[in-house]
């Protein structure tokens, strides 16, 4: 299963801020969009960071001004983008290899979604049960016609 078919199941609505953006306002449209990761992107709408509510979490622990810092100073810089014809399952790998539970989605240079960990098991659990349903239906074919 590739990616693009979870991001056609799911949709592809991304939720967004500017590396300018406080960190106040980050929080307040986190709660309003009810994610767990911003893209913080460019000018140009590139992404150029992450911003997830656990960055935010970890800085608010020795910070106490965090609110009033700027998004391009807390976010994750080095994103790690998957592309719409990568493998389900070679992705759920890198991400729980490097520990990160949210990925951009990008095709020619765009941004086209963003999936979570929990859409990406979602999915393979549906493609197997899907799978197991297959199986039952055909063995219980093979009995019928047997008996």
């Amino acid at each position: 299963m590739k990616l693009q078919t979870v991001l056609a199941a799911k949709g592809t609505g991304v939720v967004m801020v500017s590396p300018s953006s406080s960190i106040r306002e980050a929080v307040a449209t986190l709660r309003e969009n009810n994610v767990g990761a911003l893209i913080v992107v460019d000018g140009d709408g590139q992404p150029c960071g992450i911003l997830s509510e656990r960055d935010i979490i970890r800085a608010l622990g020795s910070d106490t001004a965090l609110l009033e810092r700027r998004a391009g100073e807390l976010m994750t810089a080095a994103v790690v983008c998957g592309c719409p014809q990568d493998d389900v399952e070679a992705v759920l790998k890198t991400m729980t290899g490097r520990h990160f539970r949210h990925l951009p989605v990008v095709e020619d240079g765009r941004l086209v979604g963003i999936l979570t960990i929990g859409d990406l098991v979602k999915s393979q659990l549906n493609q197997y049960r899907g799978t197991v349903d297959s199986l039952q239906v055909q063995l219980m074919s093979t009995e019928a016609a047997a008996s």
